[in-house]
């Protein structure tokens, strides 16, 4: 179809026009010395590097998936996360359609961001969607409520635990993604973190996690007292996927996420420390995302530019042996 349709070249005269990169004495300071010895191993593996399409949506809904995913399996990535099932104007399309797509660019889906909506009234369907789109999984990046009591956390734990339980028959992984306000504390009882609550409640077998990298660093933050990377260590079995976002921290530690995201690359999280600390335990993919929002640098109009970039310095990304 014509929408569906862009002369290469101008796509690429757009991602470099329309972008603002980080210059290279920005990212020497920004990544750790290590990361150009070349004697010093990946950290981060090249088969395992997604994106959550939700840091290229202004390019889909403009472009449509078939030449966002050709442009992203160009770039390297080789997995994409969805942010939703629509291409904007571009027109109505099935989720046997994106398939053929993923797959005519050697794409895989490694999971699928949906609301606790979704799943309370229309959990079947999600699930056909999943198993159509190839998904290992598939989750939310809601809070498990809005109630933050032990109750609320106990309802939700019993909501999540019956969703995982219908996923994991058909093979499929039921996952929750963190932003900062999950390492808050109960309200009725301050002495107890709510993220480890719902660890507590939830079935290993059913439920599983999606460490956003720079939102946790954000609730140790703002909410102190642990490691992000400790909890992968003592559960690496439930966290199939991590969100890689970089920030820079806002000068008030209690605003929002506690962090401004921007580029991989150009904020100061310790991603060689991370993932040089991880014990092993687990099998991991590794998803690029750049918000937008209050507490992010705008993506539009230079997003795939923004991921391109992000991609190479990933798998840059060396550590210390």
């Amino acid at each position: 179809m014509a929408k569906n349709t862009i002369d290469r070249r101008a796509l690429l005269r757009g991602l470099a026009g329309s972008t603002v990169a980080v210059s290279a004495a920005g990212l020497a300071g920004a990544l750790p010395a290590a990361a150009a010895g070349e004697s010093n191993g990946r950290l981060i593996p090249q088969g395992h590097l997604g994106i959550q399409l939700y840091s290229v949506r202004d390019k889909i809904a403009q472009l449509g998936f078939a030449v966002v995913f050709e442009e992203l399996s160009r770039i390297g990535y080789r997995e994409v996360e969805f942010a939703g099932y629509t291409q904007g104007g571009v027109g109505p399309i099935t989720p046997e359609q994106i398939r053929q797509l993923l797959d005519d660019n050697g794409l895989k889906a490694a999971g699928s961001h949906r609301g606790l909506g979704d799943f309370r009234t229309n959990l079947e369907w999600e699930l056909e969607a999943a198993e159509t789109l190839g998904m290992p999984a598939v989750g939310t990046a809601s809070a498990p409520t809005g109630n933050r009591t032990i109750a609320g956390y106990q309802a939700a734990a019993a909501e999540f635990n019956a969703w995982g339980a219908a996923a994991a028959a058909r093979g499929i992984k039921l996952y929750q993604h963190n932003h900062t306000i999950e390492f808050s504390f109960a309200t009725d009882r301050p002495d107890v973190r709510l993220y480890d609550l719902f660890l507590e409640l939830t079935d290993p077998r059913y439920v599983f996690l999606e460490m956003d990298i720079l939102w946790a660093y954000g609730g140790a933050r703002k909410y102190p007292g642990f490691r992000p990377v400790d909890y992968v260590n003592a559960h690496p079995h439930r966290y199939p996927l991590f969100h890689v976002k970089d920030g820079v921290p806002l000068p008030n530690p209690q605003q929002g996420n506690s962090y401004l995201d921007v580029e991989f690359g150009a904020g100061v999280i310790p991603f060689a420390e991370f993932f040089t600390e991880l014990n092993g335990g687990g099998r991991f993919t590794y998803l690029w995302e750049q918000d937008s929002g209050p507490n992010a640098q705008p993506n539009p109009p230079g997003s795939l530019g923004a991921a391109e970039r992000s991609y190479q310095r990933m798998v840059d990304l060396r550590g210390e042996r």
